[in-house]
C-alpha cells in the first residue's frame, strides 16, 4: 500500500517537472488516498500497543484480584 503511494508520489513530482499539471494533480490525489490509509492503521496501532502496554503495566494486580473472586 505505502508503495504504490510512493510510486504517485514520484509521478505526481515528475509530471509536474515536465509541466503536466494535470497528470500531477491526479497522481497527487491518488498518492495521498494510500498515505492516509497508512496513517490511520499506524494510529491504529499505536493506540493499540499502548492500550496492550497498559494492560501490561497493571498485570500484577490480577492475582489479587483473583484471590477477592475466589474468596
Amino acid at each position: 500500500m505505502f508503495k504504490y503511494a510512493v510510486i504517485f508520489l514520484i509521478i505526481s513530482l515528475v509530471a509536474g517537472a515536465l509541466g503536466l499539471t494535470n497528470v500531477s494533480a491526479v497522481a497527487k490525489r491518488i498518492s495521498l488516498i494510500p498515505v492516509a490509509l497508512f496513517f490511520l492503521v499506524f494510529l491504529i496501532l499505536l493506540g493499540f500497543a499502548f492500550l496492550v502496554g497498559e494492560a501490561i503495566e497493571h498485570a500484577w494486580l490480577m492475582p489479587a484480584t483473583l484471590a477477592l473472586i475466589e474468596a
